[in-house]
């Protein structure tokens, strides 16, 4: 059973106690390795991405048999200095969307084989405009944690997060200014296609954001508490349930990684059972990658969020696995080692 959290600073506690990967069967996988007929890291990445999921499970011949993609959606009061292209309406029809099985990320789910849950956190209250005021309280900040925390099925073996709300691309930028500094455009691209004017708007407003809330900004919560979003603030929360449940993890574009990089800002190991699905097309994501030291799977110019890229490279990691658990040994296939 997962422990239990109140408030920020308890999570804060369960996160600094995270375990470990299961060195002996990390090691155990890569002895098995060393013996499949094949030549020395004959399939590259794949060896390694098998052997890191196995210290994970705990198990030398792993494999996928119960992935989950959670979609989380909330809406930003931030929509409310125009940063986005659409309207914060969309929101719910998208989850609509989600919830009759239209959406893209419906397919790719289906299509790697993974149960598909969607969670709404009161996209009838958005947050705070963030220019403002705190986006959201710390019950609130809490309240949202814990429903991702709440929403990672107890029988998964992989896990991926996606999101959907108007406004995040903005919320996801103010994230990454806060906790990596530079230039407020350095970390604001077109979200949803916005024009270059929309564009520097939405820089502008983001840096705003952060000038205001900066003095009272020591780690990953607090950025979310004052900039976030309740799905953001899930996303971080299932991804750290998942560490404790030693799940593995695939990361989707930038804004599930800006909630990811809120856990990392406040223990720098949060992330070692996570590793990043693809790289996305919206302009920041290759330097946040680069922040929280990750080398995407895929590289396919997607921008959906959703959870799309990471459900898409499920099957990378299912055939990592097919072949290091079902691949026979030398001495099994009675092959020479030369």
């Amino acid at each position: 059973m997962l422990p239990d959290f109140n408030d920020p600073d308890q999570f804060r506690a369960i996160l600094a106690a995270a375990p470990e990967p299961d060195s002996a069967a990390r090691m155990a996988a890569e002895a098995h390795n060393s013996q499949l007929t094949k030549p020395p890291a004959a399939l590259g990445r794949l060896e390694e991405l098998a052997a890191w999921y196995a210290g994970w499970r705990g198990d030398a011949r792993p494999q996928i048999d119960a992935p989950q993609v959670i979609v989380f959606a909330g809406n930003h009061g931030v929509t409310a200095q125009g940063i986005s292209a659409f309207p914060a309406d969309v929101t719910v029809q998208m989850v609509a969307n989600f919830e009759a099985g239209g959406a893209a990320i419906n397919q790719l789910a289906n299509a790697a084989g993974a149960r598909m849950d969607v969670v709404a956190l009161e996209l009838d209250r958005p947050t705070a405009d963030f220019t403002e005021s705190p986006a959201m309280s710390a019950a609130e900040l809490t309240d949202a944690l814990r429903a991702g925390w709440a929403a990672v099925d107890r029988q998964a073996d992989l896990l991926v997060v996606g999101e959907m709300g108007i406004g995040n691309t903005t919320s996801a930028a103010a994230l990454c200014h806060a906790l990596y500094g530079g230039a407020a455009a350095d970390w604001t691209g077109r979200g949803t296609g916005l024009d270059d004017a929309g564009m520097a708007h939405k820089a502008q407003v983001v840096a705003r954001a952060v000038a205001l809330h900066k003095p009272q900004i020591s780690d990953g919560l607090d950025a979310l508490a004052c900039l976030g979003g309740r799905e953001i603030a899930a996303m971080a929360g299932a991804i750290a349930a998942a560490r404790m449940r030693r799940v593995p993890v695939l990361l989707d574009g930038f804004i599930c990684c800006a909630a990811a990089a809120c856990l990392q800002a406040v223990t720098p190991r949060a992330l070692d059972h996570a590793l990043a699905g693809h790289q996305s097309a919206e302009f920041a994501h290759p330097a946040l990658l680069e922040r929280l030291g990750k080398e995407p799977l895929l590289a396919l110019g997607m921008r959906l969020g959703e959870g799309s890229g990471a459900a898409l490279a499920i099957p990378v990691l299912r055939g990592a696995l097919a072949c290091h658990s079902g691949m026979a040994t030398f001495a099994e296939a009675g092959v020479s080692e030369g």
